[in-house]
């Protein structure tokens, strides 16, 4: 009698070392079965090593050639990706203070020679006089304010834009950076895809 399984590549994986990858680790398996459902969750997939420099692709088409050679009772029904990147995750080294302080002065200083600069090519300090003009009737060179209010909320929707204050997170919307860093890990996820899959019986645990 033929089982049918379920399996579901997962499209990427962490581990924390170089290890032996198992099915369990990249799919998830359904099957009527338990206990063929253990089986086939611990079969071995591949063995990483530091050739791999950290990265391997693995194809859904060769991990069921490998399950089909071992179990031949068995219909592996595929479902979503057809390739899995697995990576191994660097160990989190503690971020020193004065580099922190360092870099954190650096993008300070852009950050505000940017904005500056912004200002003086749209010359928001004439708008703000004109302003002050159109309002009271007067003229001022310097209208406080204006200017001071208009600073304090240049900085509140900054930060309402990009949804953190340190770790908190104001509403559970990501941030615009954050969709930024999903979409280039996107594309980083689909070139490996087309050119880095290593999967190639090197390793292969049989």
């Amino acid at each position: 009698m033929t089982n049918i399984v379920y399996l579901r590549v997962k499209k990427s994986v962490e581990i924390p070392y170089l290890k032996e990858i198992r099915l369990e680790d990249i799919a998830f398996v359904s099957t009527n079965d338990p206990k063929l459902k253990k089986r086939l969750e611990e079969i071995p997939l591949y063995r990483m090593t530091k050739k791999d420099n950290n990265l391997v692709v693995i194809d859904s088409f060769l991990i069921v050639e490998h399950l089909t050679a071992l179990y031949q009772d068995i219909d592996i029904q595929l479902i979503g990706p057809t390739q899995s990147i697995v990576r191994v995750s660097p160990k989190s080294k503690k971020t020193a203070v004065p580099i922190l302080v360092v870099v954190w002065i650096l993008l300070f200083i852009g950050t505000s020679m940017t904005i500056m600069n912004f200002h003086y090519d749209v010359s928001m300090q004439e708008v703000h006089q004109k302003l002050y003009y159109l309002l009271t009737g007067e003229r001022n060179e310097y209208p406080l304010w204006i200017q001071i209010p208009y600073s304090f909320g240049l900085g509140i929707g900054t930060l309402l834009f990009f949804n953190h204050w340190f770790n908190k997170r104001f509403n559970e919307e990501p941030s615009p950076l954050e969709v930024e860093i999903y979409n280039y890990q996107q594309d980083l996820d689909h070139y490996l895809n087309h050119y880095e899959n290593k999967y190639n019986g090197r390793n292969h645990t049989p």
